[in-house]
C-alpha cells in the first residue's frame, strides 16, 4: 500500500496517475522509506528526497516517463546502483529518480565478433564473470564491481585497478541505445571497431554523468581472458618513495595488469574492518604497492615479477610478498577493495578523485600532507597509482560534507590548483557531479564550460535531466 504523497512538487496525482498506469503502483514509490533510501549514495553523508522513484522496464517506458517530464519541466535524476562518490545520483532538486534496476539483462554475447549487448542494470562484476565462462574478458573493474551498474560504469567512464594496462569504460564501449530528455530513442553509433561517421556521439555520451541522456542498450567490445596472473605486495618506509617506484616501472619497460597504491593508515583500517592477517602492517610501513601482471605464459610472467622485485629494491622497499594461490589473491584485492569503505566509517567522509601524470604522484602526495597540516585535516591516499590515479580520503573534526563548508571548499580549491598546476585534474573516474562542480574553472576557462553548456542545451533544452550537476 503506498504513502499518501504529501511533499509540494511540480509532480502532481495526476502524474502519479500517469506513472502508475505506465509502471504499476509497484514501481510508483514514494512512501518515506522509499525516498530515504533513493536519496543517497556513497557521496559523503548527503540526503536529499524525491518526490517519487520510479521503476520501469523497458526503454518504451523511460521514453514515456521522459516525455511526461519533460512537458511538466518535472527534475529527473537517472540511479544506477548508488555506488557513486561525488553525488550525480542525488535527486538535489527532488522530482523523479529514475531507477534502472529492472533492466538487468545481458541480451546477447557475440563470441565470433567478441562483443556484449547488455541492460544497464547489470552489476560490472556479474558481467564479467559471465562473459569469464567463454573464455572473454571485460577488463574495467571499479572497486565497487560487485554492486555497481555498468550503466552507471557508462555515465562515469569508470575505470579500476586494470586501466593502467586495459584502458577505461570509454575504450570498450561501442554503441549505446539511448532515450533523450525529450524522450525520443536514438543509437549514437554502430557495433563496428571502427567508425569515422559523423561525430562521435557514443563517446559523448560516455562520461557525461546522466546530463544528456538516459543508456538503456550497450555494446561492448570484449578481449580474451589472459590465462595466468600474478600478484605481488611491496611495502615501502616512505610514501614518497611508493610514488617514485610507479614511474621507474613504466620507465624499465614493464605495464602491470594493475599497479595500486595503499597507504599505511587505510590498510591498517581495511585490515582491521575484514579481520584480515594477509598483510603485516608494521610501523615502519608507509605505505604498499599491489603489483599484478597478466598474460597467456607463465614463464614470461615469472621472470617479469622478478624483474620488477629486483627493480623496487633501490626504492627503500621491504620484503616483498608473493601470493602463491588464488585464496591470498583475492584476500590482497579485497583489502584494497575494501578501502574506501572501511576509512569511510573511520569518518574520512570526503574524497577526492585526483589525477595527475604519474611521475608527479610523489609531488602529489608531499602536496596532500603539507595541506592537511596547513588546513588541521587528516587524509589517507590510496588508488591507481599505475595511471597517476589517487583518491584522498579527509577527515575533519566536526565536518562530513565538503559541500558548501567554507573551510572545506578553500581547503579543496587549493588541492585542485596542486593538481592542476602538477598537469593533472580533478576527476580520473568519479566524476564531477554535484560536489566538484564548483571547481570546474580551475580546469577550463569560460570558452570551454560554454561549450559545455551548449552541448547540455541541444540534448536537454528545457535542462530537466540531472540538471545542476556538472556545471
Amino acid at each position: 500500500m503506498q504513502a499518501t504523497l504529501t511533499r509540494k512538487s511540480a509532480i502532481t496525482a495526476d502524474h502519479i496517475k500517469l506513472f502508475t498506469n505506465l509502471l504499476g503502483e509497484n514501481y510508483v514509490l514514494y512512501d518515506q522509506e522509499s525516498l530515504h533510501d533513493y536519496g543517497h549514495d556513497q557521496t559523503e553523508h548527503l540526503l536529499f528526497l524525491p518526490d517519487v522513484v520510479l521503476k520501469p522496464r523497458t526503454t518504451e517506458e523511460i521514453s514515456e516517463i521522459m516525455k511526461i517530464c519533460n512537458a511538466s519541466g518535472i527534475p529527473v535524476t537517472p540511479r544506477g546502483g548508488g555506488t557513486g562518490l561525488s553525488g550525480g545520483a542525488l535527486p538535489h532538486l527532488g522530482g523523479v529518480v529514475l531507477s534502472t534496476e529492472r533492466l538487468n539483462s545481458i541480451l546477447s554475447i557475440d563470441e565470433k565478433n567478441l562483443q556484449v549487448t547488455t541492460e544497464p542494470g547489470v552489476i560490472t562484476e556479474v558481467l564479467q564473470e559471465t562473459v569469464k565462462e567463454k573464455g572473454l574478458f571485460y577488463p574495467p573493474d571499479p572497486s565497487s564491481k560487485g554492486s555497481c551498474f555498468i550503466g552507471g560504469n557508462i555515465a562515469e567512464n569508470s575505470g579500476g585497478p586494470k586501466a593502467v594496462k586495459y584502458g577505461v569504460v570509454k575504450d570498450y564501449v561501442l554503441n549505446l541505445e539511448v532515450v533523450l530528455p525529450t524522450g525520443e530513442v536514438i543509437w549514437t553509433g554502430a557495433n563496428v571497431l571502427k567508425n569515422s561517421t559523423g561525430y562521435n556521439l557514443t563517446q559523448l555520451v560516455v562520461g557525461s554523468e546522466g546530463t544528456l541522456g538516459i543508456v538503456t542498450k550497450i555494446v561492448l567490445k570484449l578481449i580474451p581472458l589472459p590465462k595466468y596472473d600474478l600478484l605481488m605486495l611491496v611495502p615501502f618506509t616512505s610514501l614518497e618513495k611508493a610514488g617514485e617506484a610507479v614511474s621507474a616501472i613504466f620507465r624499465a619497460g614493464f605495464t602491470p595488469s594493475a599497479l595500486e597504491l595503499v597507504e599505511y593508515d587505510a590498510l591498517k583500517i581495511t585490515a582491521a574492518m575484514v579481520d584480515s592477517t594477509a598483510v603485516q602492517v608494521t610501523d615502519d610501513t608507509a605505505a604498499h604497492l599491489i603489483i599484478e601482471v597478466d598474460g597467456n605464459h607463465m614463464d614470461a610472467l615469472m621472470s617479469e615479477m622478478e624483474s620488477i622485485s629486483e627493480l623496487l629494491t633501490q626504492f627503500d622497499c621491504g620484503e616483498v610478498y608473493f601470493a602463491d594461490d588464488a585464496q591470498q589473491k583475492a584476500e590482497l584485492w579485497k583489502l584494497r577493495r575494501r578501502a574506501a569503505e572501511a576509512v569511510k566509517l573511520q569518518g574520512y567522509t570526503i574524497e577526492e578523485d585526483t589525477v595527475v601524470p604519474r611521475a608527479e604522484l610523489p609531488k602529489l602526495i608531499r602536496g596532500v600532507k603539507e595541506l592537511g597540516r596547513k588546513y588541521d585535516f587528516h587524509a589517507v591516499c590510496y588508488g591507481h597509482a599505475g595511471d597517476g590515479n589517487l583518491h584522498i580520503r579527509i577527515k575533519k573534526e566536526g565536518l562530513q560534507n565538503s559541500q558548501d563548508d567554507p573551510q572545506m571548499v578553500e581547503c579543496l580549491r587549493a588541492l585542485f590548483e596542486l593538481v592542476k598546476s602538477l598537469g593533472g585534474t580533478i576527476s580520473g573516474e568519479h566524476g564531477i557531479g554535484l560536489v566538484q562542480k564548483g571547481y570546474m574553472d580551475i580546469v577550463f576557462n569560460n570558452t570551454q564550460l560554454q561549450i559545455m553548456r551548449d552541448i547540455k542545451k541541444v540534448f536537454d533544452p528545457n535542462n530537466i535531466l540531472n540538471a545542476g550537476k556538472i556545471f
